[in-house]
């Protein structure tokens, strides 16, 4: 069943979403149409999150060839724009799927909270980090080696060491980081040219892990992970909620912004070197929504749809399937409601209005991972694994 059609052609009657046009109308979707439909919108996601960080990698080479106050902006903005589309895949894990099997590439994709001394020089010691250590090589090989090796926050590579190239340690309490361009200027920045053969590379090796999964999730391949995923029934229904569950509760509302709030510490916060983590929020929670809904919108503003989890419970449960619906939209607009930078949101006691702003995400993420809980059991699925805080 396919059923990719524009926002016009959408009704809902009691929680079951009926696609229709002038002279047809389609009921719910089966099993088997919502796992096809749910690999489509994988595909598509992950297809607009290559093509974005292919943009980043050129404003990164560009800036690198010619370093420049300019030239170093355009790389942040291709930064910030790449994650709105990589931040909506996350929905995508926590079920041993191509981006997180023990295999997979997301240790070196998105691995956070980093110690920024493992690359290099922060305030108070000039000389740490890979690239002030003259003696390491910087090589693809090496830096894939290295990454969190001895301890989870010695990261490499991936989003959060381009960031920090990027905008360096976030010594302000009003905004981001604020690396001078200098520090990739040969003879102005110590180690400029080994800085910037680290920020290429890391952002190559990036690109390249992001194709990866892209590719997992082809349509036509035989082989790949998608062919298999598709013939998975149940079972990968089974998956996809717990995707959305695990991230609802146990990554986004809980390592994300409960141990933030909690510890009110900075080094805690998901983006911390661009202030950026209050859009990470959002398009966490964007990801589920898109998921849940059957819908995405892609780059070039057309809107994906395909048969969605909502549809599939709603014509066994609507009043649950409508209830979930519901919380999905409140935790992405309770998102949203979160201000930038998050690292002075969550400072406060518990009645301060940036804390009770987060404290709204954390509640409504928490109640809508329940309700997927509900979702699954209405449908049959009664062993959903979820990941916890």
């Amino acid at each position: 069943m396919k059923c990719f059609q524009s926002t016009k052609a959408i009704k809902k009657l009691a929680g079951i979403v009926l696609f229709s046009t002038a002279s047809m109308v389609w009921s719910a979707p089966t099993t088997n149409d919502v796992v096809k439909g749910y690999s489509e919108l994988v595909y598509a996601n992950y297809t607009d999150t290559v093509k974005a960080a292919t943009q980043l990698q050129i404003a990164i080479d560009s800036f690198l060839t010619a370093p420049s106050k300019a030239g170093l902006d355009a790389a942040k903005k291709a930064w910030l724009n790449a994650r709105e589309f990589y931040g909506q895949t996350e929905a995508f894990r926590f079920y041993a799927g191509p981006i997180d099997d023990e295999n997979g590439p997301e240790g070196q994709i998105n691995a956070w909270p980093m110690d920024e001394s493992y690359v290099d020089y922060v305030q108070g010691n000039a000389k740490s980090g890979f690239i002030n250590n003259t003696k390491f090589e910087i090589t693809r090989d090496a830096l894939i080696q290295e990454n969190e090796r001895g301890g989870e926050e010695n990261i490499a590579t991936g989003w959060h060491a381009i960031e920090f190239l990027l905008w360096g340690q976030d010594l302000s309490q009003s905004g981001p980081g604020q690396r001078p361009y200098t520090d990739y200027v040969k003879g102005k920045g110590k180690n400029a040219e080994r800085r910037a053969a680290y920020l290429r590379e890391i952002t190559a090796l990036l690109v390249h892990d992001l194709q990866t999964v892209q590719l997992a999730w082809a349509p036509g391949s035989p082989d790949n992970f998608r062919t298999s995923f598709e013939k998975g029934g149940q079972e990968s229904v089974r998956k996809i909620l717990v995707g959305l569950g695990s991230l609802s509760r146990g990554e986004l509302a809980g390592e994300r912004l409960e141990v933030a709030l909690f510890s009110q510490d900075q080094e805690d916060e998901h983006s911390c070197f661009s202030d950026n983590t209050h859009r990470d929020a959002v398009s966490n929670a964007q990801g589920i929504l898109n998921v849940w809904t059957g819908t995405y919108k892609r780059a070039n503003g057309e809107v994906l749809r395909v048969p969605a989890l909502a549809e599939l419970v709603g014509a066994r449960a609507p009043e649950v399937a409508k209830n979930t619906t519901r919380q999905i939209q409140n935790s992405v607009k309770a998102a949203s409601a979160i201000r930038a930078p998050f690292d002075r949101e969550i400072v406060g006691g518990a009645n301060a209005p940036g804390p009770k702003r987060v404290k709204a995400t954390v509640d409504s993420l928490v109640a809508q991972s329940t309700l997927l809980v509900e979702s699954a059991t209405a449908i049959g699925i009664n062993q959903l694994t979820l990941t916890l805080p």
